[in-house]
């Protein structure tokens, strides 16, 4: 049987949306002075981060990476950014959630979550390291409000989004004008989905912080999800401690990220297990997200990412 042209030059679905991805950031290098890249640790930004870097391999990656440490985060995951940023010798930038509550810029809420208070350091890192462009590793299927924004995401000079100001994205084309003070939020993962991130980690053999897989952790239940015990997530008289297998779907503040019950220890377990889910990993696992249904919009009009 002969093999056309086309059937040997198509583009698996993963590697279509690699391709795409590796475009958006090299576009992002050539069309903007001073990019840089939103990295916590957690699965996606890890991807985001491995695509940059075959995006400009052998060479290393072009910008600086920033980090907003509500410091509530996990230590397994803040030990993967530190190894992360020494093995590919990465220019890490970190804005601090605590500088802002140690001098009073903001304080702390009542309920004891931090993740809502990221969005004026983040603004401010922007700020700060003069970026006019920031990728994150934001995806449409994740939440409705991340659904309705473009790839190319333009913010105002008070680093807001507005919903009804988007411009059209048609045959790949993305326009990334901005007045001086703007900047624009950049998704190159926009139209993956949980599974394709976690099918792309199993293709490209990509390390992530091992609380993504199935381990044994003290936990206790709030709000229907598995909370761990830990110094920023103490359980109240009425909640019961036990021992779970358990494993995280995403990653954000200790005090406001449950985890799931999952004996998915391996890659392979968790690529199985996400594909048979119906509900997303931040409705499932985040308690910031749940406050309403326009949690996240009223959050990213705010300048949340």
């Amino acid at each position: 049987m002969t093999t056309t042209i086309d059937e040997r030059t198509e583009l698996s679905h993963l590697r279509w949306l690699e391709a795409e991805a590796i475009h958006i950031i090299r576009e992002v290098v050539g069309e903007f002075d001073r990019p840089g890249l939103l990295f916590s640790g957690g699965k996606d930004s890890v991807v985001m981060l491995h695509l940059a870097t075959k995006a400009f391999w052998p060479g290393r990656v072009p910008f600086p990476v920033l980090h907003v440490d509500t410091g509530h985060n996990f230590p397994e995951v803040l030990d993967f950014r530190d190894e992360s940023v020494a093995r590919l010798g990465l220019d890490l930038r970190v804005s601090a959630v605590e500088d802002y509550l140690a001098d009073g810029r903001l304080k702390e809420r009542a309920d004891g979550t931090r993740n809502q208070l990221q969005t004026q350091p983040l603004l401010d890192g922007i700020e700060l390291n003069k970026f006019d462009a920031v990728f994150g590793g934001g995806r449409r299927d994740e939440d409705k409000a991340r659904a309705k924004e473009r790839v190319y995401s333009l913010r105002d000079a008070f680093g807001q989004w507005n919903p009804r100001n988007q411009r059209p994205e048609l045959w790949d084309l993305y326009n990334g004008r901005h007045r001086p003070g703007e900047h624009v939020r950049v998704f190159p993962l926009s139209n993956w989905t949980e599974l394709d991130i976690w099918r792309y980690i199993e293709a490209e053999n990509i390390a992530i912080p091992s609380l993504y897989y199935a381990h044994e952790r003290e936990v206790f239940e709030r709000d229907g999800m598995l909370v761990a015990v830990g110094p920023y997530s103490q359980p109240t008289e009425s909640e019961t401690v036990r021992t779970e297998r358990v494993r995280y779907r995403t990653v954000g503040d200790m005090s406001c990220t449950g985890a799931v019950a999952s004996d998915a220890d391996t890659i392979e377990k968790v690529v199985a297990e996400v594909a048979v889910s119906r509900i997303t990993e931040r409705g499932a696992t985040r308690a910031d997200d749940r406050f309403s249904e326009a949690a996240m919009e009223d959050r990213k009009k705010q300048g949340y990412f």
